[in-house]
């Protein structure tokens, strides 16, 4: 059993994970703001069926469309997929982002999957270098 001091235990963030976890944090709470002032309230339903709806109208029905087709699930699995596979922390935090959209719409099993796979190539990226250059589905054969 190994007995770690308080260095052996202490997150080290760099600059870039410390952006990247500000970049999650911001879309998500505009993923959740969105829904919740402009799909949940069902007023809008019929503002947005007129003639004349109102120029917010537009990224709802988008918001919409690609939440019924699956659009961010899929996205948020494939940037995941590609996060893991390459050990990129750009693409673990886009997949992080996009996976906890998804799940806000209702995409939840691909955005939960994707999400996971971004933060494990997340982790891997910010993992100190152990004089190679192994990508994450390197370390999982491991």
């Amino acid at each position: 059993m190994h007995h770690y001091g308080a260095d052996g235990m202490r997150a080290r963030l760099s600059r870039a994970d410390q952006t990247g976890i500000a970049v999650v944090v911001a879309v998500s709470a505009l993923a959740i703001a969105f829904r919740q002032l402009t799909i949940v309230p069902r007023a809008f339903v019929a503002v947005c069926a007129g003639h004349h709806a109102p120029l917010f109208c537009v990224p709802r029905q988008a918001v919409l469309w690609a939440q019924y087709e699956g659009w961010f699930g899929i996205a948020a699995l494939i940037l995941g997929l590609l996060a893991f596979a390459l050990a990129r922390r750009s693409l673990g935090v886009a997949a992080l982002a996009v996976g906890i959209a998804a799940v806000v719409n209702y995409n939840g099993t691909e955005g939960i999957i994707g999400a996971a796979f971004g933060l494990w190539g997340w982790l891997e990226a910010a993992a100190p270098a152990n004089g190679g250059t192994a990508t994450g589905s390197d370390h999982a054969r491991q």
